[in-house]
């Protein structure tokens, strides 16, 4: 972990945007400062309204459930059945038509205590891809030279499943390119 207080994503992007020539739209720096900086959001919001759902669930409004809603489209592409936003949603719902919501949840002593086994399966997902991108972005940062097919195939496979698709000429599409352009230069 750092001890200077920057993180090892930071690092990973600082040395990615040196590689580069600098940070620049469709970069992979920038790419991969878009996804850090989207996965915060997310954890930020869903740590408000997981706190409201174990403090207070009728202050959860409506406007909490599509913040959160809206948050977890950017990191994960789209809705996921049973996910915290539409957990929101439904006791949002339920407060405007002034039912009274009981939630069966114990307190939570941290943002993962109460996911349900989709999302917390979704998060696993995304430390993934992210674990996967720091590692391969560190490498094309430091030794581009160096990057392989498999490099590629990884970051590809961890991003599909992350996020079900692979951002067109996103880090994973550089990643193979780079291989691709390597395994010809070794021919």
């Amino acid at each position: 972990m750092a001890t200077d207080g920057t993180s090892d994503a930071g690092r990973v992007i600082s040395e990615a945007s040196k590689q580069e020539g600098g940070t620049f739209k469709g970069s992979t720096a920038a790419q991969m400062q878009s996804q850090t900086t989207k996965q915060r959001n997310l954890e930020d919001v869903a740590a408000k309204v997981l706190s409201k759902l174990d403090a207070d669930p009728a202050s959860v409004t409506s406007e909490d459930a599509s913040l959160l809603h809206s948050r977890e489209a950017r990191v994960m592409g789209g809705p996921t059945k049973g996910d915290l936003a539409s957990q929101a949603q439904s006791v949002a719902a339920a407060n405007e038509q002034g039912a009274t919501v009981q939630m069966n949840r114990a307190p939570s002593s941290g943002l993962n205590d109460n996911l349900t086994n989709a999302e917390q399966s979704q998060l696993d997902r995304e430390a993934n891809y992210v674990e996967a991108a720091d590692k391969v972005g560190t490498k094309m940062a430091m030794e581009p030279e160096s990057v392989t097919k498999e490099d590629g195939d990884l970051l590809h496979s961890r991003e599909t499943r992350a996020f079900g698709t692979t951002e067109k000429g996103g880090i994973a599409s550089q990643v193979q390119s780079q291989a691709a352009k390597n395994a010809g230069d070794k021919a």
